[in-house]
């Protein structure tokens, strides 16, 4: 039986978007407020979706305490109260969009995950806007 789990999670972040190759102009018409030359910040909400086959022998896909942890150590300690610009270095060179960061997200859960195992994030940046990384369309 194949079935879909989620967990959810939240953290603090700062950012800005900002492409040096764009004049200030360009930067300011295109990002307005999220430009902001002193960053500002998000309450992230994280939902977590991991699919795969349910094991016969624990009727779990997984056991959600590991789920937990997992995106604790690896999402909510690495991100929370940071700059995304300055803190973290993924970001070095990419726009920390709430795009990029969902996929940033979803590849560091995907590597720690079994690969049995397909996941999915949506992260909310606001209550009203989500960004969900892989597409609906591109799950398998």
């Amino acid at each position: 039986m194949r079935i879909t789990v989620s967990r959810r999670a939240h953290f603090n972040a700062a950012h800005r978007l900002h492409n040096p190759t764009f004049s200030d102009e360009k930067n300011e018409a295109i990002f307005g407020k999220c430009n902001n030359a002193n960053y500002h910040g998000h309450n992230y909400e994280l939902e977590v979706f991991v699919s795969g086959e349910v094991n016969q022998e624990t009727g779990y896909l997984i056991d959600l305490k590991v789920l937990k942890d997992i995106i604790k150590e690896h999402v909510e300690e690495k991100f929370d109260h940071k700059n995304l610009n300055l803190d973290v270095p993924e970001f070095a060179n990419l726009l920390p969009s709430t795009e990029n960061f969902a996929k940033l997200i979803h590849d560091i859960l995907a590597s720690k995950l079994d690969p049995a195992f397909s996941i999915q994030v949506k992260l909310w940046e606001t209550p009203r806007n989500a960004v969900i990384y892989p597409a609906i369309d591109q799950i398998r």
